[in-house]
């Protein structure tokens, strides 16, 4: 199959997968709704998941099919390019990025432990069952700490009680559907480039994949930077970040054994720790997150791209 082929179906089964994933959980959300599901429940599941399904959907049949460098890589490689990429970006046209304590507490705290743990399976040579267990359970801590401290605001939020339209459930499983299908398509189309320009898969995974599966996220954050609406919110990308680890890598690695690349130890997962702590320290001072601080995050992001590219 030629590049020119390869390089349409890479970009068409991208928007297909962004797309696929906003149908299914718009669709998720109604269905949660008419069935009278707790709304905190969607909340703290559908709202992180629907910004990472393309990632997880990408590294899950990455993984599946006998790519799980790729698979690896879309993980990481989303999460850095979340928090120094659109972060980074969203502070740039004029306005500040803001938070609270409870946001840098809950969300940054379980972000930077969710890595530090990838990172100690890593070290030890494998990411398989054990680990995929152990990161599915810290997720589980995650959800009750979040339905415990939203419980309150849900006792005085009624829900109203709805019902399931028939469209709705097709949409939902023709988004599912759709998912599956242009996720395999597009990591078919990232492997074949990446062996036609001898490009290492990681390499594929690290910037293509992931940056490619953020697309809605970072137009979300330029258009809203560009409105002057910077009310941006940063639990959004640490949720999502939370959830490409635990959800991304522990479910995968409950079917397989993810083999580690020695470089993914040394240089993406360390990086991926420092630029959360990085991001958590320019948010404590005062809650926001200026122009200055997101120009840094950006810089970063581009000395390590260019550092990992050189050493692969």
């Amino acid at each position: 199959m030629s590049v020119i082929i390869l390089i349409f179906l890479f970009i068409a089964s991208l928007l297909g997968v962004i797309k696929s994933a906003d149908i299914f959980v718009d669709s998720i959300v109604d269905i949660g709704g008419a069935l009278r599901i707790p709304q905190i429940m969607l909340g703290v599941t559908v709202a992180a998941a629907g910004t990472s399904l393309p990632e997880f959907g990408s590294a899950m049949i990455a993984v599946l099919t006998g790519n799980p460098d790729l698979g690896v890589g879309v993980v990481i490689g989303s999460n850095i390019w979340n928090i120094a990429g659109i972060i980074g970006i969203s502070t740039t046209p004029s306005c500040a990025v803001t938070t609270n304590q409870d946001e840098i507490k809950r969300d940054g705290l379980f972000g930077l432990l969710s890595i530090i743990l990838l990172l100690i399976f890593m070290i030890m040579g494998m990411v398989g069952f054990l680990a995929g267990a152990v990161l599915l359970l810290l997720y589980a801590i995650y959800l009750r700490i979040l339905i415990k401290k939203q419980r309150r605001y849900c006792l005085n939020h009624p829900q109203v009680e709805g019902e399931i339209k028939p469209k709705t459930v097709l949409y939902a499983i023709t988004g599912f559907i759709g998912l599956i299908i242009l996720c395999r398509v597009l990591v078919y189309s990232a492997v074949e480039i990446a062996e036609i320009a001898s490009v290492p898969e990681m390499i594929i995974g690290l910037f293509a994949l992931a940056i490619g599966t953020s697309l809605a996220e970072l137009v979300v954050a330029v258009n809203s930077a560009r409105k002057h609406m910077c009310s941006l919110s940063l639990g959004t990308v640490l949720g999502s970040n939370i959830f490409n680890i635990l959800i991304g890598i522990g479910i995968p690695s409950l079917f397989v054994k993810i083999p580690v690349e020695p470089l993914s130890v040394i240089l993406d997962a360390p990086v991926l720790i420092a630029v959360t702590l990085i991001l958590m320290y320019f948010m404590w001072t005062d809650m926001e997150l200026r122009r200055t601080e997101g120009a840094s995050l950006l810089i970063i992001y581009i000395l390590y791209a260019s550092v990992r590219i050189y050493l692969t």
